[in-house]
């Protein structure tokens, strides 16, 4: 070990056995003993040293070897949790750093431990589900907002769920949350609703609104938030999941329904009157693309949707059978805008020159049959 440890560090560590030369040493031996080029014999040497050292009456100490000690891959398991089981500042290295600590160690480590060291495990690179469902179980706002910031960590459905329903009103815990790199869409869904509740709140309280008129004002952005959410590749089950939870809570309006139309998104049209109306979805499907007028009628009659919106969901459905729009450059905005036109322009009673007003109409027509 000498090019970790001289006969001069040893002089200096029996000459000047202070906290700061103990913790220079341990540094040294830390640095090296992690090295393929020990010895049998001068790694055993090492590791003694190690274990003398994570007994050290002070902190200084046994914060230096875990500093040095985080990344190393053939420490003894002992060694490892000593040091996760010191205090915060020598375990926090070993907690987010180690890989010598296994998903149930860091487990046992999260339910037994406090808010440092959750915090800590909840920055590793890699937080395995079972790992992050046990930090989200803590309940605690700052390990939970720490992990849903981190995008190396896997979250379960269930566990989003969880976070949804416990911190789903909490700014710091939104804003990592909708930010993450793939988020189930009844997930989001979810998030969107809550969300929209606490803006409600925030738009009675701080401007010159009735509840009715910003709950209506919530309601549209609600619905042209769910659009966005629906997007494209979403697979049937996401999309049948989705529709069930919004009838569930009675978000599947008919606005709704119709603004998914006009944005390209047929499936979910699909999905939603087939949930609406509890038929099967291939019996939906051979109703809603009937070359004739009557399966559709009488399917959206009995999903409640309004007789006033079904010309414009069958010249919606029509327009987006005749349009190809796989060869264009078109982004789901322009999409849906050139649909609403085409509607307008063949729709007598809804001619405008304004391609949003098709779907300021869809909100009137959905609160006339509210």
């Amino acid at each position: 070990m000498t090019a970790s440890l001289s006969h001069a560090d040893v002089a200096k560590l029996v000459s000047n056995p202070s906290a700061e030369s103990r913790a220079e040493t341990v540094a040294k031996v830390a640095t090296h003993i992690s090295t393929e080029s020990l010895s049998q014999e001068e790694r055993k040497l090492a590791e003694d040293i190690v274990r003398a050292m994570v007994r050290d009456a002070s902190a200084l100490v046994r914060e230096a070897l875990s500093a040095n000690l985080k990344t190393a891959k053939n420490l003894p398991r002992d060694l490892v949790l000593t040091l996760a089981n010191d205090i915060d500042s020598v375990a926090a290295p070993i907690l987010e750093f180690s890989d010598l600590l296994s998903v149930p160690d860091l487990v046992d480590l999260v339910r037994n431990g406090h808010e440092a060291r959750q915090i800590a495990i909840a920055r590793r690179k890699e937080v395995p589900a079972e790992l992050a469902d046990a930090l989200i179980e803590t309940d605690n706002a700052h390990v939970v907002g720490t992990l849903v910031g981190n995008n190396g960590a896997t979250l379960s459905e269930a566990g989003l769920n969880r976070i949804v329903d416990r911190f789903g009103d909490m700014p710091a815990i939104q804003e990592p949350l909708v930010k993450r790199d793939r988020l189930p869409i009844a997930v989001a869904e979810r998030l969107v609703a809550r969300l929209s509740d606490h803006l409600r709140d925030y738009l009675v309280a701080h401007h010159d609104l009735t509840i009715d008129s910003a709950s209506e004002l919530i309601l549209k952005a609600r619905e042209r938030a769910t659009v966005n959410l629906i997007g494209e590749g979403k697979g049937t089950a996401d999309v049948e999941r989705l529709a069930r939870q919004l009838y569930a809570n009675g978000r599947l309006t008919p606005s709704l329904v119709l603004r998914a139309l006009c944005a390209g998104d047929v499936l979910f049209f699909e999905v939603a009157i087939s949930t609406m109306a509890k038929v099967k979805l291939p019996n939906a499907r051979r109703l809603i693309h009937d070359p004739g007028m009557l399966g559709l009628q009488s399917l959206c009659s009995r999903a409640g949707l309004p007789p006033s919106l079904q010309g414009a969901i069958r010249m919606a459905l029509d327009v987006a059978q005749q349009t190809d729009f796989g060869g264009a450059d078109y982004d789901r905005e322009i999409y849906s805008r050139t649909m609403i036109e085409r509607i307008l322009t063949q729709c007598d009673s809804m001619r405008s020159e304004d391609a949003d007003y098709l779907l300021r109409r869809l909100d009137d027509l959905a609160s006339a049959h509210a």
